[in-house]
């Protein structure tokens, strides 16, 4: 069942106060969608056709949106973060493995950027992977100092507390109060002359291979935490989220991608291991759209390279659009689906 949503007054004031602040054979080729050409906006300047974190079309009254680098939000994912503020408007976002077997999301936004999003948790050095594909600012809440080492030397900017945009919500218990106001960091920063680059290989949904029925999807990161998802008037709707009602992550798809964990090299401050998911190399991957499930296999040379995905017939690309990824470990992790 869906946790049930604060009520819409608390949501208000808080806005209010931070703002003044299975599976079958899934072989069969794919073909590659070209790109559509950039286009000329006001002043003569070229903007790019499509966004990088979604593939969606780009229209020319938006070209002040690209005008900041992509920021990621590192947001808490358990019950204590509940109401989840600000995943509505994320082009992307990714679920990771932390301490305890619980999650930490990396919400990503840039084809627009919100007010408060939060709350705001701390970076794990499995982020420099999440984020340095597409040369993201990292908003956050801190670090240990051997991942901030990592982070600074992966040449990543972060921001966090302290800084313009940051604010506490005293109506929520510490640390799950942090809530960033991302127009304000984003006025902070210019983008510079570079696009990102795609996150994912960007194609169309009539490319996709046929795959096998899927309308449930369960995937379950350790014995403590599992993500439901279930297919409903054409999208995916994650059954046990705690974002806030109305501002839930409209996700067309989800990815999942099979990794590997490894240490991180240090404990946390309750004893636990800090687990380092480990993005470069190769896995299984589970494409879900439009209520089916694709079978392929995900690669990544580098931990700043783009995501490839094939399955046995070659490229496999995502549709366009909001896309969930769930970064499910290998070895004591797991997916189950229903037709």
């Amino acid at each position: 069942m869906r946790r049930a949503p604060l009520p819409l007054a608390v949501l208000v004031s808080a806005s209010l106060l931070l703002a003044g602040c299975g599976g079958g054979d899934d072989g069969s080729p794919s073909s590659e969608s070209s790109s559509p050409a950039a286009q000329k906006v006001a002043g003569g300047a070229t903007l790019d056709a499509t966004w990088p974190l979604t593939g969606l079309p780009v229209s020319g009254d938006q070209s002040a949106s690209q005008d900041h680098p992509v920021l990621v939000a590192k947001m808490d994912n358990t019950a204590s973060s509940a109401p989840q503020i600000g995943l509505g408007k994320a082009d992307m976002v990714v679920e990771e493995l932390v301490e305890g077997g619980l999650t930490r999301l990396a919400a990503f936004y840039y084809s627009q950027i919100p007010g408060t999003v939060g709350p705001v948790r701390s970076m794990r050095a499995s982020d420099v992977g999440i984020v340095s594909p597409v040369d993201a600012d990292v908003v956050t809440s801190g670090a240990a100092p051997r991942t901030i080492a990592l982070i600074k030397n992966a040449g990543i900017r972060f921001f966090g507390e302290g800084t313009k945009g940051f604010a506490r919500d005293n109506s929520r218990p510490a640390p799950y109060n942090l809530f960033a106001n991302l127009s304000e960091v984003a006025s902070t920063i210019k983008q510079g002359d570079k696009r990102p680059a795609d996150y994912l290989p960007w194609g169309d949904e009539k490319d996709l291979p046929k795959g096998v029925a899927a309308k449930t999807m369960a995937a379950q990161f350790s014995g403590g935490h599992t993500t439901d998802w279930v297919y409903r008037g054409g999208g995916y709707i994650n059954e046990n989220t705690y974002a806030a009602d109305g501002d839930e992550f409209p996700a067309d798809t989800v990815l999942v991608l099979r990794v590997q964990e490894g240490d991180a090299g240090y404990l946390d401050p309750a004893g636990n291991h800090v687990p380092e998911t480990k993005l470069v190399g190769k896995g299984a991957a589970m494409l879900f759209h439009g209520g089916r499930m694709v079978r392929g296999t995900w690669s990544k040379d580098k931990l700043d390279s783009p995501l490839q995905l094939s399955t046995k017939g070659g490229k496999l690309t995502v549709p366009a659009g909001h896309t969930w990824i769930e970064l499910v470990p290998a070895q004591g992790g797991n997916v189950t689906f229903k037709k």
